[in-house]
């Protein structure tokens, strides 16, 4: 008996014979309906943007351009210190240039702690040198004028030093002798010599230079 012929099956649309277990030869109709890829129109798509990205672009062109001329002007910058570094050098390695000037660093470093020593031991040794002076002059007779007696204290910056005294007159001169230790004579003054020492210990302001130190 002649099977009717399926007007939906085509000529491949064959269940395959018994006994193939693959089922090869065997294609199924699919009901779904066939869509074509439509291409993609860019115009149509960027069209409307196109004034809008082309105002972005120069945007972005004019951004660059500005970074670029920073970068230049860091550039000659940078340049301009490396040359400084660099200069009087016949070193062409800045590694060799700067590993110089850390040894110049250096030895201004150890210049320095030696002086900062120096100078403890001049400040140590000029504690006791004189430092203070007071000088007074009087005329201790009536029958001399000129005022050519005179006392006199030498002492250092803690105070300890000596009045010296000399008495003027017509027969000749005497000069006498004191010690003062801490600011105090070890025996009578009189009133010019207390008045020498005051004004010996009288604290003075310190002279400051206004002209600028030189640098080599």
């Amino acid at each position: 008996m002649n099977r009717q012929a399926d007007p939906w099956r085509g000529p491949k649309d064959s269940i395959g014979a018994p006994g193939d277990p693959r089922g090869e030869g065997t294609a199924l109709h699919s009901d779904a309906p066939r869509t074509e890829a439509r291409p993609i129109d860019l115009d149509a798509v960027i069209g409307p943007y196109l004034g809008a990205l082309t105002v972005l672009l120069a945007v972005l062109v004019v951004a660059l351009l500005a970074l670029v001329i920073v970068l230049w002007q860091r550039t000659g910058r940078l340049s301009a210190r490396l040359h400084g570094m660099t200069r009087g050098s016949d070193e062409r390695s800045l590694e060799a240039i700067l590993e110089a000037h850390l040894e110049r660093v250096f030895a201004v470093s150890r210049s320095v702690d030696a002086l900062g020593t120096r100078t403890q031991g001049l400040e140590r040794d000029t504690r006791h040198a004189v430092q203070r002076v007071g000088m007074v002059r009087f005329n201790p007779f009536e029958d001399t004028g000129g005022n050519q007696s005179f006392a006199l204290a030498l002492l250092d910056l803690d105070g300890n030093g000596v009045i010296l005294s000399s008495l003027h007159a017509r027969t000749g001169t005497r000069v006498y002798g004191k010690a003062v230790t801490a600011g105090r004579a070890d025996g009578a003054v009189s009133d010019e010599e207390a008045a020498a020492l005051k004004a010996a210990l009288e604290p003075r302001p310190v002279a400051r230079s206004s002209e600028p130190v030189p640098r080599s």
